[in-house]
């Protein structure tokens, strides 16, 4: 006997569901098993990173402030993975509209009043559509894999930022630090929940992704989107244009990883400095994916992609665990996600090999007159 895949007739729905839970457990397990071949405490590094966050009501305030980054850097990937257009480049995007945003602050450092606020947030967003709008342009015109084009683009961007910290934006003020100066009241994110660290950003989150679920599931750009994704050839025939296809959906993953980056930028960090890249752009990808491309299990995904970071941190102090300790749990939720999506097509069987006997008919205890009649007539 033998174990093997057998395709589906259609794609499990109850699958689709349960593969990120199951994705989830299995990262649990197999982190355990990590760090303790590692020599650490494994259960006691699942513990503090999955669980010990879950019950500190002071780090609830942190997981909501980190997961509402990567909700909304992933409800802007998720549009554009549905209609088959990979963005990953989030990373630039976001590290872009932290930039632009910043560059609108700095202009503004002695002024006041309620406009300079959502006037760094609107360069932020474009600054973010602008450094999609390469790929996009590349795509459409030269036909250039938007794969490789922008995560290129995240590589200048970070050194662009560098440049900046280290150069023009270096805070003459800071002691040679290479940080611009901090941004004023009115250049920083309101707090949402008074006497907590919740910011503005957490609702926004929530509610472009109650937006984007609204949009993709009734309105006809999302129909566009998922028919160019899920057929191609069915698209063009209807008359969508694979090339406004897109450019809508980099410049709509692009202008939300770039307003993630300016919430980030005017909120926890309140300047721009180097380690801004916090890896928000790649993490944003897992989410999506975990969320199953939809905007509101995005919401759900972000809480447990930011317990690898609020954990992560604590961990380091309470057990010794390195730094690396998040990364390599994103990276074994990745693995594990990958592999329980083949589950939703193909279902797991058991099959004889050839040359094994098949088990042998059962045999009756007190078979009955007519099972015995038929037994002794004699066959033609």
């Amino acid at each position: 006997m033998a174990l093997a895949f057998e395709p589906r007739r259609e794609p499990s729905r109850a699958m689709m569901l349960a593969a990120p839970v199951i994705a989830v457990a299995a990262t649990l397990v197999a982190g355990a098993i990590v760090f303790t071949l590692l020599g650490h405490d494994g259960l006691q590094a699942v513990y503090q990173i999955f669980v010990v966050p879950l019950f500190n009501p002071y780090r609830w305030q942190d997981l909501l402030v980190k997961a509402a980054p990567l909700a909304i850097i992933a409800t802007g990937l998720a549009i554009g993975f549905r209609a088959n257009i990979w963005n990953i480049g989030a990373e630039g995007q976001y590290i872009l509209g932290g930039l632009a945003g910043t560059g609108v602050a700095l202009l503004t450092l002695g002024q006041g009043g309620v406009w300079v606020l959502p006037l760094m947030i609107a360069a932020g967003i474009l600054g973010g559509m602008v450094w999609a709008g390469v790929p996009a342009l590349l795509k459409t015109r030269l036909n250039v894999n938007e794969i490789l084009s922008s995560l290129m683009l995240n590589y200048v961007a970070i050194q662009l930022l560098y440049y900046l910290m280290r150069g023009p934006w270096k805070d003459p003020m800071g002691f040679n630090f290479p940080q611009t100066p901090m941004f004023t009241a009115a250049q920083t994110l309101p707090i949402a929940v008074p006497g907590t660290l919740i910011h503005l950003g957490v609702p926004i989150a929530a509610a472009l992704a109650l937006t984007a679920w609204f949009l993709m599931a009734r309105s006809i750009t999302g129909f566009q989107l998922r028919v160019v994704g899920l057929a191609p050839n069915a698209a063009r025939y209807g008359g969508f244009r694979q090339s406004s296809t897109v450019w809508l959906a980099l410049l709509v993953g692009g202008g939300l990883a770039g307003l993630a980056g300016i919430l980030e930028a005017s909120g926890p960090f309140g300047q721009m400095v180097p380690q801004f890249p916090t890896g928000y752009g790649y993490t944003a990808i897992i989410v999506a994916f975990l969320g199953r491309l939809n905007p509101l299990g995005i919401l759900f995904a972000a809480l447990v992609l930011a317990l690898t970071y609020v954990g992560g941190e604590s961990a380091q102090t309470t057990i010794g665990l390195p730094a690396a300790a998040a990364g390599v749990f994103q990276a074994m939720m990745l693995f594990f996600l990958l592999a329980t999506d083949l589950l939703v097509r193909y279902r797991l069987v058991i099959r004889r090999k050839a040359g094994d006997t098949p088990p042998a008919a059962p045999v009756m205890a007190n078979p009955s007159s007519e099972t015995r009649r038929i037994q002794a007539e004699p066959t033609t």
